[in-house]
């Protein structure tokens, strides 16, 4: 049973470096995007899409795993205040993610796209996004006693 939690743990913490890792590349591309033309700006556009892609089944796979380890856990349980707050910003985040990207995405292939526009939405988003990823990898690292 512990060589079992070890793994799961370590595929845990696997999918929590896929989940938050390409954001910080995402970054980096949303920039380029400002200038890019034609094939280049489609290319752009695919890795990010392929990229939010891989970081919602990531996500399946840390949701998954972390589950399965407060199931496991002697000292854990769902109603501790790290969890519950884990739990409440993951569920904002899953919305959040649902619209935040492609409905953006798709407006650079419309015609005439404001670019300055989308590429600072875009930007805000993946900020934002960031934000939320490393708030739960705040409360899973430091497991703060939120409350009583």
């Amino acid at each position: 049973m512990y060589i079992f939690y070890r793994i799961l743990l370590f595929l845990h913490v696997s999918s929590v470096i896929m989940s938050v890792g390409p954001f910080f590349v995402l970054i980096a591309i949303v920039k380029k995007l400002k200038t890019a033309e034609g094939k280049v700006q489609t290319i752009y556009i695919d890795i990010f899409r392929l990229t939010v892609r891989m970081v919602k089944h990531a996500g399946h796979v840390l949701v998954g795993s972390g589950i399965l380890l407060i199931i496991l856990s002697e000292y854990w349980s769902w109603k501790t205040p790290w969890i519950v707050a884990t739990l409440f910003v993951m569920f904002v985040s899953i919305f959040f993610l649902a619209r935040a990207f492609t409905p953006v995405l798709k407006k650079f292939n419309e015609p005439n796209p404001n670019k300055e526009l989308l590429v600072k939405k875009l930007t805000r988003t993946v900020w934002i996004y960031l934000f939320l990823l490393m708030t739960m990898l705040w409360f899973m690292v430091a497991k703060p006693a939120l409350w009583q």
